[in-house]
């Protein structure tokens, strides 16, 4: 059994048990976290499709853990006018293991 589901702008596939590296979410480590935004349930050859969510089917997740991806550079130049700027990113994520699936 598996679901998509739709969080910060990206869409995810969860089963039961797989840990997800997601945009960063508000909450505390081991806390529960709920999707709500469910796009489609797939058990077996039973599938359910929303339009463009499924209502009352919902996600249930744990927070693992808080952290940082490794650092881009981003690199601007301009040729021959001397320009050329320099700049770092490092895109928070948390990480959630699903726990129950409902739909």
């Amino acid at each position: 059994m598996y679901a998509i589901i739709q969080t910060g702008g990206k869409q995810y596939k969860a089963s039961v048990g797989d840990v997800l590296v997601i945009e960063k979410l508000e909450g505390e480590v081991d806390s529960t976290v709920t999707f709500d935004k469910v796009l489609s349930i797939c058990d077996g050859d039973d599938c359910k499709f929303g339009k463009p969510f499924i209502d009352g089917a919902k996600v249930t997740a744990k927070i693992v853990e808080h952290g940082k991806a490794k650092k881009i550079l981003v690199f601007k130049y301009k040729a021959k006018s001397n320009y050329r700027k320099r700049q770092g990113h490092r895109q928070p994520f948390t990480k959630v293991q699903i726990e129950k699936i409902e739909g």
